[in-house]
């Protein structure tokens, strides 16, 4: 099974969180590299876990992968590639610069925005000439809504330089990011050529994520990514007669295919099999597109699926709702179910008695899809990035302008065109959210664990400045969005996973991440569990062993407290299935 018959040179992996992006593009890698060609597989999501799949630690530079020759895996870290950003700015300064003029430099490019096109930076240079040695680059992408923001970067940065000559003083006066133009632009060319780029959009047989994949497609069309291909991962075919789970699971994913959006009808399109194995091994690497391979990699069914117990939603929903207010975050892999589980725990708030707020920082979230009605005392939001920018951008110009002449507006409002600005516009979105907890419940529903991270790190950012700012001096009326994140009385994080290695792994390492910014998460939750269906189903029955072994190793002290939410036949969807969801 080959998901490209004449692949081009830069092949793209993107999608709704949790669909498979990272296991197809990385066993379409390994195919192309044992057919004897030289290959760069890139990862571009902060939270990548390619480093578990094919055991191999992940640098900035590109690392051989022991078992596959001609495979070389590179991942961009967002924290090392600004590092290095800051030292080719700062080494591009003038002997004669003061120290206190390099330290004024690096306070400049200390924050999301520096991250951000620091990344890119390194992004672009793949595109230009940073990868000439190999035959393909196969690039694993970050959940949808970052992936859209990174692929319009090219063309936003090409347009906001082609007419200013200062550089963006977002990034410093030294910054030299007029000196990156040229590769900008070839960036830029090289994502417009279908000759040279290719996108594969990875769903699964899900409503959800079709429609996802087909909204991403118009956008991606809209940048001038036209080359598309579409793969449907994990379709389940039902081979036990009579099982009630397998024939529901069966039937969604064929009613899913079957009315699919037809926008995705007119790609060329492959579907790949539900596979009864955890993609983690180059032995599942290379089956996971050979059906003979994945035959002989069929674990023994699990022996005793009855025996399962687990608290479930109510649970946690009684302990919350006892605070009387506060912040509830919702975080983790995409494609975990955040927003089914924030959604839900916000209608159990509700049904308590209490008002709730409930909001996202997900661009590719859909809070109103998912709960498909209103309900009194329930407020729901999100934060969107193209209006916060519009709103801190009129808010910069009526404080910033009064007296400037029409030249003088006219270069502010030029800077502030930067795509930098988007960056900053949420994060002030984000923490007036954050602020709003202090007489109310808020239910903040995030963006998959990379997307956060870096929202996470413009919050820091922002702590360390106030703290400079007021250093020496009464500080006890400044309280920063860290310090309420810190405070488990004013915030407590919900972890939601899959029953499955990568989740878990992928969950394991937000924790860690968390917890070295002294945040400590409250629960985890573990969604979409099918041990308590009593499913005969062979694949079915197989995967469970999986799951009772990720079930085992969070209760042996990665999660504080745990709470599990069933597998359910008919999907989660409206206030009704919320309301199943909870009591399930």
């Amino acid at each position: 099974m080959k998901l490209l018959s004449n692949p081009t040179r830069y092949v793209f992996f993107t999608g709704k969180g949790g669909v498979g992006k990272t296991s197809l593009s990385t066993a379409t890698a390994i195919q192309l590299a044992d057919a004897g060609l030289r290959v760069l597989l890139v990862s571009t999501d902060a939270a990548s876990n390619l480093d578990e799949m094919l055991g191999v630690p992940l640098r900035n530079s590109p690392t051989p992968v022991p078992g596959v020759p001609g495979l070389s895996v590179l991942n961009i870290d967002p924290d090392v590639a600004a590092e290095s950003y800051r030292q080719r700015v700062l080494s591009q300064m003038e002997g004669s610069s003061t120290e206190q003029e390099r330290e004024t430099v690096r306070e400049q490019l200390s924050g999301a925005c520096t991250t951000e096109i620091a990344s890119f930076d390194e992004f672009s240079s793949l595109l230009s000439d940073g990868a000439a040695s190999y035959d393909h680059v196969v690039f694993d992408t970050a959940p949808t809504g970052h992936t859209l923001r990174l692929l319009s970067l090219p063309k936003a940065w090409s347009g906001f330089l082609k007419d200013n000559d200062r550089g963006a003083s977002c990034l410093g006066p030294h910054s030299g990011l007029k000196m990156q133009e040229a590769r900008f632009n070839a960036a830029l060319a090289a994502l417009s050529d279908a000759t040279q780029t290719t996108v594969v959009l990875v769903a699964r047989a899900d409503k959800g994520a079709l429609t996802e994949a087909a909204r991403t497609s118009g956008e991606l069309r809209e940048l001038g990514l036209r080359q598309q291909h579409l793969v449907v991962n994990g379709v389940f075919r039902a081979t036990a007669p009579g099982d009630a789970v397998a024939d529901a699971l069966a039937a969604l994913n064929q009613q899913a295919l079957d009315s699919m959006p037809e926008a995705l009808k007119a790609l060329p399109q492959i579907t790949v099999p539900l596979r009864a194995f955890d993609t983690v091994g180059l032995a599942a690497l290379r089956a996971l597109l050979d059906d003979e391979a994945a035959r002989a990699l069929i674990p023994a069914p699990d022996a005793n699926p009855e025996n399962w117990a687990a608290d479930g939603l109510q649970k946690l929903v009684d302990e919350l709702a006892a605070a009387g207010k506060g912040l509830i975050m919702v975080m983790g892999k995409g494609g975990v179910g955040k927003t089914t589980i924030a959604a839900a725990l916000a209608v159990g708030l509700v049904r308590r008695g209490h008002a709730v707020h409930l909001s996202t920082t997900d661009p590719a979230a859909h809070l109103a899809s998912t709960l498909e009605g209103q309900l009194p005392g329930l407020e729901v939001s999100r934060i969107d990035p193209k209006l916060e920018t519009q709103r801190y951008i009129d808010k910069i110009m009526a404080s910033r302008g009064t007296g400037l002449n029409e030249q003088e507006k006219a270069l502010l409002l030029e800077d502030l065109q930067s795509p930098c600005t988007e960056e900053v516009a949420v994060f002030h979105a984000f923490s007036r959210t954050v602020s709003s907890a202090r007489s109310a419940f808020v239910v903040l529903d995030t963006a998959p664990t990379g997307h956060s991270l870096l929202l996470m790190d413009a919050t820091g950012a922002y702590h360390r400045q106030m703290t400079r700012e007021f250093e020496g001096k009464s500080a006890a009326h400044v309280v920063t969005p860290l310090m309420r994140l810190q405070d488990p009385n004013y915030t407590r994080i919900i972890l939601v996973t899959l029953p499955e290695t990568t989740p878990v792994s992928q969950a394991a390492a937000l924790q860690e991440d968390l917890r070295r910014a002294r945040i400590e998460p409250y629960a985890w939750v573990v969604n979409k569990s099918i041990l308590a269906t009593h499913t005969r189903d062979p694949v079915l029955r197989a995967r469970l062993q999986g799951e009772r072994l990720q079930l085992a190793r969070i209760a042996a002290g990665l999660a504080k407290n745990t709470y599990t939410v069933p597998w359910t036949a008919k999907p989660p969807v409206g206030l009704d299935g919320l309301e199943r969801l909870l009591e399930s």
